[in-house]
């Protein structure tokens, strides 16, 4: 029975690590599922970072960012600034706002795969443990992880009674609150109940009213686990979260100031009577600008998830369904100006249907997974742009109208896989693995002239609400620009083989090709196509990409137990590599070639008693070709990534404790589009954190103190390029968080 055998392990994680120090933090034993059974983390021959849900808390980890950072090689990732995130590893990322295009990086949570990025910017609380694979995976976890995964953990409901209530209150009249309770309610049936809550004013000074980027965001998660025998467990997960917050984060970067305008050319966009040469914001404040128009994210997620594992026989039969939802408003200032020019809009309508059936099972020299997985995602989404004047057609202009495109695309994805790790001899083992992958995808775009009313116009007719758009404005049609329907059939497979070998108690080497696929699709551009570009096959659609890596890799302990030093190489070649292309704020994905090479290594210490150490670097070299003939690097993909964490803990009176904590995370150049322009490159930079917590006996409460970017560092997280003379004259830059302070309180009682 799985979780028989998880505790089984974990007792044994827990006495080999009795003799670390009862205060390091870092070290601790995790148990991981990386090949869909359990196992410790140095006895997986994958590239894996591993966080348990305690760890996060002791080192004030409470979301995905700072777990990432922490990760060599990994970081997040936010096109649209706080509204959606993806994750990138070894130079491997998506950087596309538009929801139909998946990410190659796969998102877990709980064995559920999440397919739309709108939906993956959720609170971490309550966590068990996460797990950060680096490489692709696709052999167990299926399509789109050819860059790897994150796998989030929650916690599962106990027949002990537990809980906690934690309050943070911080800078920008930050309050946020998580909190869960569970315990048994019969002899074989148990439940928890996890929330959190965040909100804060925005950090963004608009100095026409109102500031942005706030938090207003609502988590929800209960959990039932039903075990009517020892060798059954049934376990129900429904959950649910909002977010409702104010956009509008970009700097106007006007192009007079990058230098692409002269002082003696015109710069007319903007005009309003306050600016009737233009607006151009020269405060130099990058957190602070002139909103007249500053939108909105309004986000609503939702899913249920039934697991149930059963023992057959000698095996373990596994069965995951899940229904999820993301439904999404969001619209922006793009022109980042008090003029009413340029608003970016997009809605998303998903819903996904998911099953998995596995079956694992073991012998003495042999341990097994097969299994089947189906998944169905139907999307009715849309983007567009508001604008006023609009330069469409004559009878348009001069009203508030712009572009509308909705499209709707269909996935259905069945696969079935399998892998076997045999042991040719008591050090050495043989991995072998494979998927079969058959995708059958429709999909329907149109691009649109309209007009958009105010649903309190004489015209208002609610029954024409288009995709949620009622707190934009109401839609009326007027003649479209180009349409397109597509369907594709693609077959993908992926593969494992590779050596597992023992060299002693303490050290793991492994090596092995891996091959990953990611699914083909469809672009859904903003702007019409300019001519002889039409909408057909090959500008729309793309291939699925395949990814051959190679990897040599080693996991070793030292120092008595009290040290880790894990280590990879690798090398990509990538056959219809799915090229993320942006300019200006319109992206397109097409299939050329790519390589890559790079290492990471990973150390983590607890050297001394109340010492912890961990320390990454990572080293990315990948090359994409570009139909014009040039090499670069993709978006958002710095050559070097670099992390670092010492934390020092020490007793005080009565058996209470004391923690002192520094962070930092350093990454080097990199681009936001492929285009050459210096209006997309970022110079590297580093971010620090810092903490001091105070634990009481027995750790039933902790006040914690923290200052995050403690140096105020002003970095980019995303640009795009507006500034030729015929487009917007201005680039657009969004920073990441400036400094931030706060103090959290956290009660725990039955353990």
């Amino acid at each position: 029975m799985q979780s028989f055998r998880l505790n089984k392990l974990s007792a044994a994680l827990l006495a080999s690590s009795m003799a670390m120090s009862a205060s390091a933090a870092v070290l601790e034993e995790v148990v991981i599922t990386a090949q869909k059974r359990e196992q410790g983390l140095q006895d997986v021959g994958i590239s894996v970072s591993a966080m348990t849900g305690d760890q996060m808390e002791a080192l004030g980890f409470d979301n995905a960012q700072q777990v990432t950072a922490m990760a060599p090689g990994v970081s997040t990732v936010q096109p649209n600034g706080e509204a959606n995130y993806s994750i990138a590893i070894r130079g491997v990322a998506n950087s596309d706002f538009t929801t139909n295009v998946e990410s190659p990086v796969a998102m877990y949570v709980d064995e559920v795969y999440i397919s739309q990025m709108s939906g993956a910017g959720f609170a971490l609380f309550d966590m068990e443990r996460v797990e950060i694979l680096r490489g692709p995976q696709g052999t167990l976890f299926g399509r789109n992880a050819t860059g790897g995964l994150a796998h989030f953990i929650t916690r599962k409901p106990s027949q002990e009674a537990d809980g906690y209530a934690k309050v943070t209150l911080g800078d920008y009249n930050q309050v946020k609150f998580e909190g869960a309770v569970g315990g048994a309610i019969t002899d074989n049936l148990s439940a928890r109940v996890s929330l959190a809550t965040h909100d804060n004013d925005g950090y963004i000074t608009n100095r026409l009213g109102g500031d942005l980027n706030n938090a207003n965001d609502r988590s929800a998660r209960v959990q039932l686990l039903y075990t009517p025998n020892e060798d059954t467990e049934i376990l129900l997960n429904a959950r649910r979260a909002t977010q409702d917050i104010d956009t509008g984060f970009f700097e106007n970067v006007t192009s007079l100031q990058s230098g692409v305008l002269t002082p003696g050319e015109i710069n007319d966009f903007f005009a309003t009577d306050e600016f009737p040469d233009g607006y151009v914001d020269t405060d130099g404040d990058v957190f602070a600008g002139d909103y007249n128009d500053p939108g909105f994210n309004d986000l609503e997620t939702s899913g249920y998830t039934l697991t149930v594992t059963t023992a057959v026989g000698d095996a373990n039969l596994t069965s995951i369904t899940d229904f999820s939802k993301v439904e999404r408003r969001y619209i922006e200032d793009s022109d980042a100006s008090p003029a009413s020019f340029f608003n970016f809009f997009l809605t998303t309508d998903a819903e996904q249907f998911s099953q998995e059936l596995r079956l694992d099972g073991e012998t003495d020299s042999m341990k097994w997974v097969a299994g089947f997985y189906y998944l169905d995602l139907d999307m009715a989404d849309s983007n567009g742009a508001i604008s006023d004047p609009f330069m469409g057609p004559a009878d348009t202009a001069g009203a508030e109208a712009g572009l509308y495109n909705p499209y709707t695309s269909k996935l259905e994805s069945t696969s079935v896989f399998g892998q076997i790790e045999y042991a040719l001899s008591d050090d050495l083992t043989l991995i072998a693995g494979a998927r079969v992958i058959q995708d059958e995808k429709e999909f329907e775009f149109s691009v649109n002239y309209v007009e958009f009313l105010e649903p309190d116009s004489d015209a208002f007719d609610s029954a024409s609400n288009h995709a949620g758009l009622t707190l934009i404005g109401e839609l009326f049609d007027l003649p479209g620009w180009g349409a397109y329907q597509g369907d594709r059939k693609d077959t993908e497979i992926s593969a494992r083989l590779q050596l597992d070998y023992r060299l002693s108690d303490e050290t793991l080497v492994y090596g092995g090709w891996n091959r990953g696929v990611k699914g083909g699709g469809y672009n859904a551009p903003i702007f019409p196509f300019s001519e002889p570009l039409d909408y057909t096959d090959e500008f729309m659609t793309y291939d699925p990409e395949q990814l051959d890596a190679f990897e040599l890799g080693f996991k070793h302990e030292f120092m008595d137990g009290k040290a880790r030093l894990n280590g990879a190489v690798y090398y990509y070649d990538y056959a219809d590599y799915q090229t993320f292309y942006i300019v200006g704020i319109d992206t397109i994905t097409f299939n050329s070639n790519a390589e890559a090479q790079g290492f990471e290594l990973e150390l983590q210490a607890s050297p001394a008693d109340g010492w912890d150490i961990l320390l990454g670097a990572a080293y990315s070299d990948i090359d994409v070709d570009l139909p014009d003939g040039r090499t670069s690097r993709p978006v958002q993909s710095p050559e070097w990534n670099l992390n670092a964490m010492v934390r020092y803990e020490w007793e005080v009176a009565q058996g209470g404790r004391v923690a002192l904590q520094a962070d930092s995370m350093y990454r080097s150049e990199h681009v936001f589009a492929m285009t050459g322009a210096e209006t997309v490159e970022s110079d590297g930079y580093t971010v620090s954190n810092v903490s001091l917590t105070y634990s009481s006996p027995g750790d039933q409460w902790q006040v914690s103190a923290f200052v995050e970017n403690v140096t105020d560092e002003e970095y980019l997280v995303q640009t795009f390029d507006l500034s030729g003379p015929d487009v917007m004259q201005f680039t657009e830059q969004y920073y990441g968080r400036p400094q931030w302070w706060g103090v959290s309180f956290k009660y725990n009682w039955g353990n």
